[in-house]
């Protein structure tokens, strides 16, 4: 919740010192004043770690001008919202025009008047505050939706293995994989929290699977492998096609998982960049995470024996760009795969929690 009690911040901006002063005594009773005499000051200080809460720009500066400024901070996502106010002497209705197209909230003429700019000053700010808080409400609530959707979504990747009973806490630690290596590649939060709530979903087409063929203890035939082969696209139409970005990237994570960089893989035979992102970096996590596990036809191999099979199928099945993003971050890989050991018995709930199951992961030790 925003804090009203606080002393809110204005940024003044002027390459007129007697005009900043001006403007300091008619704020500086009200709120902490902050100056600048050009606009790469201005930028700098709102892109800082405390950023204003509004700011009164003069136009005519050197170096970058008002208006330059303005643009460049309502074409940045983190700080558009920061209402600006032209304090200037250009007073046509041209300027004036100007200046709310390219994102501006009033529009003050010199001379100024201090009592004007103090009720303008005041009356954005509320107004700032207001839409802040009601961010703050919508984002709240998005996210209760995003978690519950994404239990949803891990609850139906767990029925896909709790059918193929061979593979334990597999989607657990697989998604743990996918989000080390997404971070290390380079996602930012968002795409980093999508990629870690729908990995789980990888194997949902299994479900699509005759038990015959999915638990079959020997090698498939041809014919079985063929009907196997088929699951990828099953997942897909499982989850359906969405605007969602949860469901569409579950979708494709889904449908992709198997393809390979060469284009060896299945079902689409995808190479490259054509394959999406986020199935490029379920099949580094799916196959690490089978390599290091215990299965009916191999045993459990070394991280080292894991690694030495990565780096050589670089560039074959795994985009290149993701081995050494997955080397950076081996030693939580392995306080992973301890932490959710198979011997452990299924952690249902505990993959759901992403907070716990960070807490737990952060309290582990790492493995010998």
């Amino acid at each position: 919740m925003i804090d009203l009690r606080r002393r809110q911040t204005v940024l003044v901006a002027d390459d007129m010192p007697e005009n900043i002063e001006l403007l300091r005594a008619a704020l500086e009773q009200s709120y902490i004043v902050k100056v600048a005499n050009n606009g790469e000051k201005v930028l700098r200080i709102v892109y800082s770690d405390t950023p204003p809460d509004l700011i009164l720009l003069d136009i005519m500066m050197p170096g970058l001008s008002g208006h330059e400024v303005c643009r460049r901070l309502k074409a940045n996502p983190d700080r558009r919202r920061i209402p600006v106010i032209f304090v200037t002497a250009m007073d046509a209705l041209e300027d004036e025009r100007l200046g709310f197209e390219i994102g501006a909230v009033d529009y003050i003429t010199k001379p100024i008047s201090p009592a004007i700019v103090q009720a303008r000053v005041c009356t954005h700010l509320a107004l700032y505050d207001q839409t802040r808080e009601l961010e703050r409400m919508v984002e709240q609530r998005t996210r209760e939706l995003i978690v519950s959707r994404g239990q949803i979504i891990r609850r139906l990747g767990r029925a896909a293995e709790f059918k193929d009973n061979e593979t334990g806490n597999h989607v657990i630690r697989m998604s743990h994989y996918a989000r080390l290596v997404g971070d290390a590649a380079g996602l930012g939060s968002t795409a980093l929290d999508i990629l870690f709530s729908t990995a789980p979903m990888h194997d949902i087409g299994k479900l699509g699977i005759p038990d015959r063929i999915l638990l079959k203890p020997g090698k498939l035939d041809p014919g079985e492998w063929e009907i196997m082969k088929q699951h990828p696209r099953m997942g897909a139409e499982i989850i359906g096609e969405h605007d969602d970005d949860l469901l569409s990237t579950a979708r494709a994570i889904a449908l992709t998982h198997h393809e390979k960089w060469d284009g060896s893989g299945y079902p689409a035979g995808l190479a490259g960049e054509n394959i999406p992102l986020c199935g490029r970096i379920a099949a580094v996590a799916d196959v690490l995470d089978a390599l290091l596990s215990e299965r009916p036809y191999k045993p459990a191999y070394t991280i080292e024996k894991s690694m030495e099979f990565m780096n050589l199928q670089a560039g074959l099945h795994f985009d290149p760009a993701l081995i050494p993003a997955l080397r950076s971050v081996l030693p939580e890989v392995l306080r992973i795969r301890e932490t959710f050991a198979d011997e452990r018995g299924a952690l249902t709930d505990l993959e759901l929690d992403d907070v716990s199951a960070l807490a737990v992961l952060k309290s582990t030790p790492s493995p010998s």
